[in-house]
C-alpha cells in the first residue's frame, strides 16, 4: 500500500475542497510511493512525535495540524520546523495533514455524536452549493436541559477532560448548545444568532468571554487540543477499517501545558 493509496481514501472522507484558503492541509513532505506498513496518527507535529514515528519505524503521519503553516525559505536542522521536517525526511517518512477540510468533514459531527446533540446543524458555514451546505462546528440540542454547571460536567465527561473553564452564571439553564472544536471566537455571531445558548469551544480570551456573557451566550472553553484530540481515535478506528493490513501508533500526546 502506498502513501498515494492512503491519501485517496482520506480524500474521500474529508475532500480538500472544504479547507479553508489560508489553510496547509495535504502532503506537507514526503513521498507518494512510499510503501505503508505503520501509520502514526497524531494532533500536532511535535518533536516528541517525530522521535516516536523514528522510533517506531513509521512510514507515515497523518496529522490534525499542519507541520507547515507558513512559507519557509531554508529547511535545516537549525530551526524547529526545519529539524522535524529533516528528520522526516531522513527516515523516509511522509507527512499528511488533514485540518479545515477534517473540521468540516469529520470532526464537526464527531463533536456533535460525542454530546448526543439532537437536530444537529451547520454552524460556520464555509462552504455552499446547490446541493448542501457544510462547515464548522455544529449546533443542536442537548439530551436534557441543564444548567451551564452541568453542562460543564457533562463535557469534561464526554471529552474525558480535567477541567474547564467557564464564562458565565453557572445556574443558567441550557438546552440549546453549539460546539466549534478548536478556535471558536470566530463562532461566536453565528452561535448567538443560531439560538445557541452555550458554545463549547477553545482558546477563549478574556474580553471574548465576558462580551460573550454580555450577548447571553455562555461559553465553555474546554481547550484547543482537549476537543480536537477526538481526531486521533476517530482516523485510527478509520484506518484500521479501511486498511487491514497496516498498524496504527497513536501519538503520546498530552496536554500541551500545565496548570500550577
Amino acid at each position: 500500500m502506498k502513501v498515494s493509496d492512503i491519501i485517496n481514501k482520506l480524500e474521500s472522507l474529508s475532500p480538500p475542497m472544504f479547507a479553508e484558503g489560508w489553510d496547509n492541509s495535504g502532503l506537507n513532505c514526503g513521498r507518494l510511493d512510499t510503501e505503508v506498513t505503520k501509520i502514526l496518527i497524531c494532533v500536532d507535529v511535535t518533536d516528541a512525535v517525530v522521535n516516536q514515528a523514528i522510533k517506531n519505524e513509521v512510514n507515515l503521519i497523518i496529522s490534525h495540524h499542519p507541520l507547515i503553516f507558513k512559507g519557509i525559505k531554508k529547511v535545516s536542522d537549525q530551526d524547529f520546523i526545519g529539524r522535524r521536517i529533516t528528520g522526516l525526511i531522513e527516515n523516509k517518512i511522509s507527512l499528511y495533514a488533514m485540518h479545515t477540510n477534517f473540521d468540516v468533514m469529520g470532526m464537526a459531527d464527531e463533536a456533535a455524536d460525542i454530546l448526543d446533540l439532537a437536530n444537529p446543524s451547520v454552524l460556520m458555514t464555509t462552504f455552499e452549493d446547490s446541493i448542501s451546505k457544510e462547515g464548522i462546528g455544529r449546533v443542536g440540542m442537548l439530551p436534557s436541559r441543564m444548567t451551564l454547571e452541568a453542562c460543564a460536567g457533562y463535557v469534561k465527561e464526554v471529552f474525558h477532560i480535567d477541567q474547564v473553564k467557564v464564562f458565565g452564571n453557572l445556574k443558567t439553564k441550557i438546552d440549546i448548545a453549539a460546539i466549534c472544536p478548536g478556535s471558536g471566537s470566530d463562532a461566536i455571531e453565528d452561535a448567538i444568532n443560531k439560538g445557541a445558548q452555550v458554545l463549547i469551544t477553545g482558546d477563549i480570551s478574556h474580553h471574548v468571554g465576558i462580551d460573550s456573557v454580555a450577548r447571553g451566550l455562555c461559553i465553555i472553553d474546554a481547550g484547543h487540543y482537549n476537543l480536537e484530540k477526538i481526531f486521533i481515535d476517530f482516523m485510527k478506528d478509520y484506518i484500521n477499517n479501511e486498511f487491514k493490513d497496516i498498524k496504527v501508533i497513536r501519538a503520546k500526546e498530552e496536554l500541551p501545558f500545565v496548570y500550577v
